[in-house]
């Protein structure tokens, strides 16, 4: 439970949303458009910096971010599976409920979702993967200047956007973190 808390809570969704209506001077169109590898990739980023800002102490909050990792594999496969080798229906749903163990109303539902919002599950992990990427490329180019909050700023400072977008206001940001002393 403590994954999906950070997920859809703190430093999550909530925390995500909030941070971005507070944002003023926004297209409207960029308060509408949800840039769903940006937003889920946020989300699952942050149950990622919990874990490895060590607020997953106990073994069984471990346990429900192993499940939960398990679960985004088994969909990326599903994901691919129906768009790309064409899967039925059916093959989906076994495939998700054999590899997950999940209740049978929830593979269907999740299976459903996929089969209508082709890549959605895919888009949130290529967004947490970013964000990683990127967190290590101002790491690596700033070195001791780095600074985490200062890097979550620049993720979320601008709202929801394209990831390459992202990439390129994370590479503004270190380049003028290096100019200053």
């Amino acid at each position: 439970m403590r994954t999906l808390a950070y997920h859809e809570g703190v430093p999550g969704h909530h925390f995500q949303i909030g941070v971005a209506q507070e944002l003023k001077g926004l297209p409207t169109f960029r308060t509408l458009i949800p840039f769903t590898a940006y937003s889920e990739g946020w989300a699952l980023y942050a149950e990622r910096v919990a874990a490895e800002l060590g607020f997953e102490k106990d073994p069984y909050d471990k346990l429900g971010g192993l499940r939960a990792e398990l679960f985004r594999a088994a969909r990326l496969v599903v994901d691919t599976g129906l768009h790309d080798q064409r899967w039925t229906r059916e093959q989906a749903i076994r495939y998700l409920r054999q590899t997950t163990g999940m209740a049978l109303s929830d593979v269907t539902a999740e299976v459903e979702r996929y089969i209508v919002m082709p890549g959605q599950a895919c888009a949130y992990k290529v967004g947490m993967l970013k964000i990683l990427e990127l967190r290590e490329r101002a790491k690596q180019a700033l070195g001791p200047k780095f600074d985490l909050r200062d890097f979550h700023d620049v993720v979320l400072k601008n709202g929801a956007l394209p990831l390459e977008i992202l990439e390129q206001v994370v590479n503004d940001y270190i380049a003028a973190k290096k100019v200053v002393a």
